[in-house]
């Protein structure tokens, strides 16, 4: 006799269900905790590492740059080779970088040693950011409206990491000393490769048969790298020294040759057809402007509390605590607001509230007799203002391409914006520079001018470059 027939399911097996989009938000934003938070968390930091490490201003200035270095000089390689290999592999291999790299920076014997793990930190952030970004934008591929309000809960996390760092940092301070600020990342890291590792999809590469661009990956890394560091030191050698003159070169021709080689190239790392949109350069630009003011005065603000006003890390850091709470609520508010409007508007309103706080910061807050009351304004509008644009401005640029090119749309805006950064760092630097507390005081108020000003000059820029209703433009697919 045969066996009876075993009976047939009453219904298919089920599938294992995909992660559903906000546990795939929240796993790409701990990316831009991290990436936010050892930018600002370091600058409280620095008087007491230039004490126990032995490092003058110049040294201490490339704690904080070696990180912005890395980070720029590799973006644009760290977008493309998502597409090559994968978002989700490239990620996680950024947060191990990430956390080897500050365990360095923890344990570093001397400041040279320091500012090499801080230039790997910044390569481990140059593989996050922008594949957090794709993988975000694959998720909401279909939703337009969600992905407005993703990218600003994405940055909202981000924001409120950079806001926190100061208070944070001056408590790790109190309790540990400066290499807190680094441990302080192991577990960070730990917690978030946990998570990416069981909620991110996997992401297979962009046209994988095609070739690598490695011309213009080098290429690309010469130039940015070049450009970054002459910007650096071009405050303590002065530009017309030949080591600035020759890394301001340097970048010009590499830069013309990548230009060039992308023309050309059958796969390029970044296509030439990206630029030609009015809404994608201008608000790349836009960020460039944002960040120039925002880590210039950070930085300098940083040092004139503690230098000038005679705080404590744990003063100054309190100081900087108002930045967290608009930040998360003027975020929130940029991602519903262009969901409705398009980018332009939160842009355009983003810009003016941070130019008012910066004069308001320079008016009442940097005087001999001034107290926190008098900062208040000042330090409150600013990260309002900044909310409300960088979450618009990273849709609108995310939505004039397809998915498989947000990784290097995002890798050119954050690229821009760290460079930009950079940029601030020297030149706010160098305005803020002062030998007497009134020398001082008139060069921060002269730097937070100038901040104002960079600002109002992205506003007319979003005003000319993103129409209303921009959100809804076709996508570049390639």
């Amino acid at each position: 006799m045969f066996p009876s027939p075993s009976p047939l399911p009453s219904s298919p097996p089920s599938l294992p269900s995909p992660p559903a989009p906000a546990a795939i938000l929240l796993a790409s934003s701990v990316a831009f905790v991290l990436v936010q938070l050892d930018v600002s968390i370091v600058n409280v930091a620095l008087p007491q590492m230039g004490r126990q490490l032995g490092a003058g201003l110049a040294a201490l200035q490339w704690v904080v740059d070696a990180y912005t270095l890395g980070f720029a000089a590799l973006l644009l390689s760290g977008g493309a080779l998502g597409e090559r290999l994968g978002a989700r592999a490239v990620f996680l291999a950024g947060l191990l970088l990430f956390a080897l790299a500050s365990l360095g920076c923890a344990l570093a014997p001397g400041v040279a040693a320091l500012n090499l793990a801080r230039l790997a930190q910044g390569a481990g952030a140059a593989l996050l950011l922008p594949n957090s970004l794709a993988i975000l934008h694959a998720a909401y591929a279909d939703d337009r409206a969600g992905l407005a309000w993703a990218v600003g809960c994405w940055t909202a996390a981000g924001g409120v990491s950079i806001a926190a760092g100061p208070p944070l940092g001056g408590l790790l301070l109190a309790l540990a000393g400066w290499r807190a600020v680094f441990w302080i990342n192991l577990p960070l890291c730990l917690a978030g490769f946990w998570l990416a590792w069981r909620v991110l999809p996997a992401t297979p590469p962009r046209a994988p048969g095609r070739g690598f661009d490695l011309a213009g990956q080098l290429l690309a890394i010469v130039a940015l790298g070049a450009l970054v560091g002459a910007v650096i030191e071009a405050p303590q050698l002065g530009w017309a020294a030949p080591a600035v003159l020759a890394g301001l070169a340097a970048a010009v021709l590499a830069g013309a040759a990548f230009v060039r080689v992308e023309r050309r190239a059958a796969a390029p790392m970044l296509p030439p057809a990206l630029f030609a949109r009015r809404g994608f350069s201008g608000p790349v630009l836009f960020g460039a402007l944002v960040n120039l003011s925002y880590y210039g005065v950070v930085f300098v603000l940083s040092l004139y509390l503690q230098g000038v006003r005679g705080m404590t890390p744990w003063q100054a850091g309190l100081t900087f605590l108002p930045l967290t709470a608009t930040f998360i609520l003027a975020n929130l508010a940029s991602g519903a607001l262009a969901a409705r409007t398009g980018p332009r508007a939160p842009m355009l309103l983003g810009a003016l509230v941070g130019g008012a706080g910066y004069a308001l910061l320079a008016l009442l807050g940097v005087s001999a007799g001034a107290g926190f009351l008098d900062m208040l304004p000042g330090l409150l509008l600013i990260p309002a203002g900044m909310g409300l644009a960088v979450p618009a401005m990273t849709g609108a640029i995310l939505a004039g391409v397809g998915p498989g090119r947000a990784g290097v749309a995002s890798a050119v805006l954050n690229t821009a914006r760290q460079v930009g950064g950079a940029v601030g760092v020297a030149l706010l630097g160098a305005l803020a520079a002062g030998a007497t507390p009134a020398a001082a005081m008139d060069g921060m108020r002269a730097a937070l001018y100038c901040a104002g000003a960079l600002l109002l000059a992205g506003a007319a820029l979003a005003w000319w470059s993103v129409p209303a209703g921009a959100a809804r433009q076709a996508p570049l697919a390639r």
